[in-house]
């Protein structure tokens, strides 16, 4: 179980870096963009963001 949760981190951390490696400036506009939301607004994504992620993985994941 450790190793797939490593493995999970790693791809993550994989998928995280490629718009600051790729487009430096965008990434920078998206992340200015985000100071400027709300609390509320940054819980809603994250809040979708790991429903989504829950719901990859019980389709998916066996």
């Amino acid at each position: 179980m450790g190793d797939l949760l490593l493995g999970a981190l790693a791809l993550m951390l994989v998928f995280e870096g490629l718009l600051p490696f790729f487009s430096p400036r965008r990434w920078r506009e998206i992340f200015l963009r985000a100071t400027q939301m709300t609390d509320g607004q940054i819980r809603f994504i994250g809040l979708t963001s790991m429903l989504i992620g829950l719901s990859l993985l019980l389709l998916f994941g066996g």
